[in-house]
């Protein structure tokens, strides 16, 4: 088990275990370069959001919603003890969650259709199959706080990655090379997950997994250290790689003739 100070934050403590080149591959991905520098070829970009919306529409509730089953209420609790009172923000953050992720599936729908991204056109990739089942697993197997854990890392690390697609731009690629249809749906990305408004809800998070007073004793600890590592590697691997998307349309499609044309 990891050592950590007395007055380190548990949230500081987990963000350290990543050293620096594997968190810049979950959050500077060569797949965020494109998109930051606008090469990012709008195939790849459909691909992904077909995944994420996959990710958002229909694991993610059913994480959050375990999640809520979890909180241990308890008749037991006085309406003003420190335990009633912590169950009931724990909840308020994991029913905003529900509500957020109800208004950004919209989103995605919005996206979409105003740049001719067709979500039904790619097959589900092994990544978001990983993905998925992790969550699963976290949320009716684990702990509340371990699912706590993997929630917040899930949110920080998308903070940390659209936010460097936001912020930094590379003016040396040559104009024709990029895709202005792509660099718009970019944009409305970016600026979606590196929003004041996300980053206050990035931080909620990180408030709640502060707040679970897990020692550096207890067998816990290192459970949710391991949480960290795999959310990160998660990541990595969730980011299409490129030409991916050359290999990925949907099997729903129909497929070119075998005879006749050329």
């Amino acid at each position: 088990m990891s050592e950590i100070t007395n007055y380190q934050a548990l949230s500081a403590h987990l963000l350290s275990l990543t050293n620096e080149e594997k968190y810049t591959a979950a959050t500077r991905h060569t797949f965020l370069t494109h998109a930051t520098i606008g090469t990012l070829p709008l195939a790849r970009l459909a691909l992904w959001l077909a995944q994420d919306r996959i990710y958002a529409a229909h694991a993610y509730p059913r994480f959050i919603g375990a999640l809520i089953a979890a909180i241990p209420f308890s008749a037991a609790d006085g309406v003003s003890s420190p335990r009633e009172r912590r169950n009931a923000e724990v909840l308020r953050v994991l029913v905003g969650c529900l509500d957020n992720i109800v208004k950004e599936v919209g989103f995605f729908g919005d996206v979409a259709a105003e740049w001719g991204m067709d979500l039904d056109a790619w097959n589900q990739r092994k990544a978001t199959r990983d993905y998925t089942a992790e969550m699963s697993r976290i949320s009716t197997q684990g702990s509340l706080e371990e699912g706590l854990v993997f929630l917040w890392a899930m949110e920080k690390i998308y903070l940390d990655a659209w936010s460097s697609v936001k912020n930094l731009e590379d003016r040396t690629v040559d104009p024709d090379e990029k895709d202005p249809v792509a660099i718009a749906a970019v944009r409305s990305f970016a600026n979606n997950w590196s929003s004041p408004d996300f980053v206050t809800f990035v931080d909620t998070l990180r408030a709640l997994v502060d707040g679970l007073n897990i020692s550096p004793v207890d067998e816990l600890y290192s459970r949710v250290e391991n949480i960290w590592k795999r959310v990160v590697e998660l990541e990595v691997e969730f980011w299409p790689h490129d030409g991916e998307e050359l290999e990925a349309a949907s099997k729903k499609q129909p497929a070119a003739s075998k005879t006749g044309g050329l």
